[in-house]
């Protein structure tokens, strides 16, 4: 984690696979004051409660042997599309000039996949990565978090 300047106008992104909080810093590095701008949530129940029946089987060639196909692992897609979802709004939002930098806190996973998806515009505001969960803490619990980096 490189030196985070909290400076007015900062905005963060705080996401997991589900949920997307974009942030502003309204304060300044010493008291930052960082106010939702917008929210992104999506529905991504558990695969269980998505997939079909029974995984599906096919032969292996001549003899009775039969395999079964592996079983599409739908929550991992819709996080995958999340992220994708979550780089086309920041690009739009770069694009717009709503920001010049800004702050990316997500799970490894979700970053990781974000960054793939990353338009270059977008890519050369990003000013550190936090590669942490934090979509269910307080926001005045990532300010401390983001002044301590």
């Amino acid at each position: 984690m490189s030196d985070i300047k909290l400076k007015h106008g900062l905005w963060v992104l705080v996401a997991d696979g589900e949920k997307a909080l974009f942030l502003r810093n309204r304060g300044d590095t010493r008291f930052p004051d960082l106010q939702v701008v917008q929210e992104m949530e999506q529905e991504n129940p558990a695969t269980r409660e998505q997939g079909s029946d029974r995984p599906g089987r096919y032969n292996d060639g001549p003899s009775v042997h039969r395999s079964a196909v592996q079983d599409t692992d739908w929550h991992r897609i819709g996080k995958e599309r999340f992220a994708d979802d979550i780089a086309e709004r920041l690009y739009g939002l770069a694009h717009r000039g709503a920001f010049e930098e800004i702050v990316l806190i997500a799970p490894p996973q979700v970053l990781g996949e974000m960054r793939r998806k990353l338009h270059k515009e977008v890519g050369g505001r990003v000013q550190a990565e936090i590669p942490k969960t934090l979509t269910n803490h307080t926001i005045f619990e990532i300010e401390s978090l983001l002044q301590a980096a």
